[in-house]
C-alpha cells in the first residue's frame, strides 16, 4: 500500500525529491552552506570584537579556505596562514626598499606578483594557495599603506590577524560539524580496484572468443569500418565504444582519488602513515587502465592463437570479482593474490608450450597487467608499510607556468601604472583584483578559459553589493541581522561553488562580493566611494579578460604539441639510459600519465577537426612502448643472449634517438633487428629469452609504425593550424616539412 502510494505521489513532486542521488547532492550541499555560514557568523564577530581594522576580511578568508572535506579544509587553512606570512613579508620589505620610487615599487611588486603566479601554476592540490596567497597579500598589505608607508607593519599585522580569525573558526566549526570517515577512502579505492578489474575483463572476455587463426581474420574484417585510417600504413582502429566510454569514467575517477588521499592523509595518521603506498597504487591502477588501447587489440586480433591467454587472463579475471565481492577482502587479500600468481605460473606453462613471437606478445603483455595488479593489491591493502623509496616525481609544465607568471606580472604593473598615471582614489580596489584574480586563476588548469568565468562572477556580485547597500544594510540594528543579511546575499555564491559549470563563476562572487562590502568598524557609508569602488570593479573585469583572452591569450594547440613532444623525448631518455642505471618503472610511468592527463585536457580544448582520439590512444600506446623498452633493457642485463645477439640488441635500443624525427627509420632499424635476432642461434637454454626479444622489438615496430604522426617532430599537431596536413590524423605518413611555413 505504501509503496502504491508512493507511485502515485511521486510524479507530483520535483525530481530533486524524487530522485534519491540528488536529493543526497542537495542534503549535503545544504549541510556545506550551513556551516559556511555558521563559520561566517563566529569569525566576522570575532572580528569586530577584536576591532579588526578590515572585519570582513575574515569573512573572505572563511569563503576561501571552505571545503567539504576536513582533511582538505586543514591543508587549505595552513597553506593560506604560511602565504599570508610570506605576502606580508615581502610586502613590508618591499615597501622598505622602495618607498621613494613609486615606478620601481610597482616593478618589484608586479615581479613578486609575477613570481607567484608561476609558484601557484606548479603547485599540487592546496599547496598552491601558499603562492595564491603570498601574491595577493603583498597588494592587500601595502595598498592601505602607500600612503603613509610607516603604517605599513600595522598593516601586516592586522591583515594577519584577520586572516587567523578566519582560518581558526573555520576549522573549528568543520572539525565539530563533519563526519570525518577516512576510511571511506580505503573503501573507494577497493572499488577503484575492482573497477580496473572490470574493464580489463570486458577486454579479454571478447577477444578470449578469437579460438582460431580465421576467426580472427574475420573480427579484423568485420571491424574494418572501425578503423581510423584504411591507408597501407598499419593504422589504429577505435575500441568498441563501451570501452573508450568505461576507460574514460575510470580516468576521471582516478583523477578525482589522488586528491581524496592527500586530503585524508592531511586528516588521519593512519592514512598519513600510508600515503606514499596508496598513492603508487593509485598510480599502478590507472596505468592498467590505459593499458588497453587499439594496438593491443590490434596484435591479438591478428593472432587468434593467443586466444588461450586471453581465456586464462578472463577466467582469473572473473575470479578476482568474486573474491573481492566478500566484505572485508581488503583486510584479508591473499585469496587475490594467490589467485594472481596461480594465473602467472598457467602463463609460464604457454610460454613453453607455444613460444613464437605472436603468442608471447599477448604473454608478456598480459603477465605486465597480472604482475602490476598484484603490486597495486599489495600497495592499496598494506595496513602499516614501512617507508618506502620510491618518490614519485610531479610534472611541472614550465610553458604554463612562465604564461601564468607573465600575465600575473603584467596585469599587476598595468593596474600599478593606471593607479600612479591617473591618480585613481580607487587604484587600491583596482589592484587588489586583478592580483587576487589572477593569482587563483593560476591554480585552473586553463587560465585563459576561467577567467571569463571570475570575470562574469565579480561582476554579478557588483548588483547584489548594491542592493545590499542600498536595501539590506541601513536597516540593520544589530549584529545578528547583519550576519543573516550577508548569508542572505551570499547564499547564490556559496550554493553553486561545487556546480561543475558555475564554480568558478559562483567563487567569484561570493569571495569579491565580500571584498565590495563595506563592513568596517564602525560602518560609514560613503555613496560616492562606493560607486567608485563599484566602478573600479567593473574596469578590473575589463583587465582581467583582456590580459587573458586579448594580449596573453592560451594556444592550447601548442602546448598540446608540447605534450606530445615531451612524452616523445622521454621514450627517448628511457631507451638512452645507462644500462647500470636502473629504472623505476612506476616513478616513470605516473610522470607520464601526468603529461597524458594535462594532454587530454588541452586537447578536449581544440575543435573536432583534430584527431583527438587518435591523439590519446597514440599518448596511451606510448606508455606500452616504455614498457616494451624496459623489457629490451632487462633482457639485455639479465638474460644470456649470443653475442651478436646481444650487440644488435643494444643498437636497436641507441636507434630510439631518431624517433622523433624519424620514427620510420626507427621501425624499420628494430624490425631489422628483430630478423637478425631471429636467425642467430642461440641454445635451446636461450631460445626463449631470444624470441622474447624478437616479440618486444617486433611490438615496438608496429606501435611506431602505426602512429608516425605522434611521434614526429612535424607531426600534424606540431605544425601551425593553417598549414595543410596540420589537422591529419596520427596515422597519418609525416613528410618532412617546417613547423611554420609548410
Amino acid at each position: 500500500m505504501t509503496d502504491t502510494l508512493s507511485a502515485l505521489l511521486r510524479p507530483c513532486f520535483p525530481a530533486i525529491f524524487t530522485n534519491d542521488e540528488r536529493w543526497r547532492a542537495t542534503l549535503a550541499t545544504a549541510a556545506y552552506t550551513a556551516r559556511v555560514f555558521l563559520a561566517i557568523g563566529i569569525a566576522l564577530f570575532l572580528a569586530f570584537t577584536f576591532q579588526l581594522q578590515s572585519p570582513m576580511s575574515a569573512a573572505t578568508t572563511v569563503l576561501i579556505v571552505a571545503n567539504p572535506t576536513v582533511g582538505a579544509m586543514v591543508s587549505k587553512s595552513m597553506w593560506r596562514v604560511i602565504g599570508t606570512i610570506i605576502g606580508a613579508s615581502i610586502s613590508v620589505g618591499v615597501m622598505a626598499a622602495f618607498v621613494q620610487s613609486p615606478v620601481l615599487y610597482y616593478a618589484a611588486l608586479a615581479f613578486f606578483v609575477g613570481l607567484a603566479c608561476m609558484v601557484a601554476t606548479f603547485l599540487r592540490l592546496f599547496r598552491a594557495y601558499a603562492a595564491v596567497l603570498t601574491g595577493y597579500t603583498i597588494v592587500i598589505v601595502s595598498s592601505p599603506a602607500f600612503a603613509h608607508p610607516d603604517s605599513i607593519f600595522l598593516a601586516a599585522m592586522g591583515r594577519l590577524s584577520a586572516v587567523t580569525t578566519g582560518v581558526v573558526v573555520t576549522a573549528f566549526v568543520f572539525m565539530v560539524t563533519t563526519p570525518r570517515k577516512p576510511s571511506q577512502v580505503l573503501s573507494t579505492l577497493g572499488d577503484a580496484f575492482r573497477e580496473t578489474v572490470r574493464h580489463a575483463l570486458s577486454f579479454h572476455s571478447a577477444e578470449s572468443t578469437r579460438s582460431s587463426p580465421a576467426q580472427a581474420a574475420e573480427a579484423m574484417e568485420d571491424q574494418m569500418p572501425g578503423l581510423e585510417n584504411t591507408s597501407s600504413t598499419p593504422a589504429f582502429r577505435g575500441l568498441p565504444q563501451p570501452l573508450y566510454d568505461s576507460r574514460g569514467r575510470l580516468l576521471a575517477r582516478m583523477t578525482g582519488l589522488g586528491p581524496a588521499i592527500e586530503y585524508a592523509a592531511a586528516d588521519d595518521r593512519d592514512m598519513q602513515a600510508r600515503v606514499s603506498r596508496l598513492r603508487i597504487g593509485l598510480s599502478r591502477l590507472t596505468g592498467l587502465i590505459v593499458t588497453y588501447h587499439p594496438y593491443w587489440l590490434n596484435l591479438s586480433l591478428a593472432n587468434g592463437a593467443s586466444c588461450q591467454v586471453h581465456q586464462e587472463m578472463a577466467q582469473t579475471l572473473k575470479n578476482i570479482l568474486d573474491l573481492t565481492e566478500q566484505p572485508g577482502w581488503q583486510d584479508n587479500p591473499k585469496p587475490v593474490s594467490d589467485c594472481i600468481h596461480a594465473t602467472l605460473r598457467k602463463l609460464d606453462f604457454l610460454e613453453h608450450q607455444n613460444p613464437t613471437p605472436t603468442v608471447l606478445a599477448s604473454l608478456d603483455n598480459t603477465r605486465d597487467v597480472l604482475v602490476q595488479l598484484d603490486m597495486a593489491l599489495h600497495d592499496i591493502t598494506t595496513r602499516r608499510p614501512g617507508r618506502t623509496s620510491v618518490k614519485m616525481a610531479t610534472y611541472l609544465e614550465w610553458p604554463m607556468a612562465l604564461r601564468n607568471g607573465t600575465r600575473g606580472m603584467f596585469i599587476a604593473l598595468l593596474a600599478g601604472m593606471l593607479w600612479y598615471v591617473l591618480h585613481w582614489s580607487a587604484g587600491p580596489m583596482l589592484m587588489l583584483y586583478v592580483v587576487a584574480a589572477s593569482s587563483l586563476l593560476s591554480t585552473t588548469p586553463s587560465a585563459a578559459k576561467t577567467s571569463p568565468l571570475m570575470a562574469m562572477g565579480t561582476a554579478l556580485a557588483i548588483p547584489a553589493s548594491f542592493l545590499c547597500h542600498v536595501i539590506g544594510l541601513p536597516r540593520i540594528d544589530g549584529y545578528p541581522l547583519l550576519w543573516m543579511t550577508v548569508c542572505l546575499f551570499l547564499l547564490p555564491g556559496v550554493w553553486l561553488q561545487f556546480h561543475p559549470r558555475y564554480s568558478i563563476g559562483a567563487f567569484g562572487y561570493a569571495v569579491f562580493f565580500t571584498m565590495m562590502l563595506s563592513v568596517t568598524n564602525p560602518i560609514v557609508y560613503d555613496d560616492m566611494t562606493l560607486t567608485n569602488n563599484w566602478m573600479t570593479m567593473v574596469a578590473a573585469c575589463v583587465l582581467l579578460v583582456l590580459v587573458f583572452r586579448v594580449i596573453l591569450p592560451a594556444d592550447h594547440r601548442l602546448d598540446a604539441a608540447r605534450l606530445v613532444s615531451s612524452l616523445t623525448r622521454s621514450v627517448q631518455h628511457l631507451a638512452a639510459a645507462p644500462q647500470k642505471r636502473p629504472i623505476l618503472w612506476v616513478v616513470w610511468e605516473s610522470l607520464q600519465l601526468q603529461k597524458i592527463a594535462r594532454l587530454m585536457m588541452r586537447l578536449s580544448f581544440l575543435d573536432e577537426t583534430v584527431d583527438r582520439k587518435g591523439y590519446t590512444d597514440a599518448a596511451f600506446a606510448s606508455l606500452s612502448l616504455g614498457r616494451l623498452i624496459v623489457r629490451l633493457r632487462w633482457n639485455a642485463g639479465h638474460t644470456v643472449l649470443a653475442s651478436s645477439a646481444h650487440t644488435a640488441l643494444l643498437d636497436a635500443l641507441k636507434s630510439f634517438k631518431t624517433l622523433h624525427h624519424a620514427p620510420e627509420q626507427t621501425a624499420a632499424e628494430l624490425l631489422k633487428t628483430a630478423r637478425i635476432i631471429s636467425t642467430i642461434p642461440h641454445p635451446e637454454a636461450a631460445c626463449l629469452a631470444r624470441e622474447r626479444v624478437v616479440s618486444c622489438l617486433e611490438q615496438a615496430a608496429y606501435i611506431i609504425s602505426s602512429v608516425p604522426g605522434f611521434f614526429h617532430r612535424y607531426g600534424p599537431l606540431q605544425l601551425s593550424r593553417d598549414i595543410p596536413g596540420a589537422n591529419a590524423g596520427v596515422t597519418a605518413t609525416v613528410t618532412h616539412r617546417n613547423p611554420v611555413f609548410g
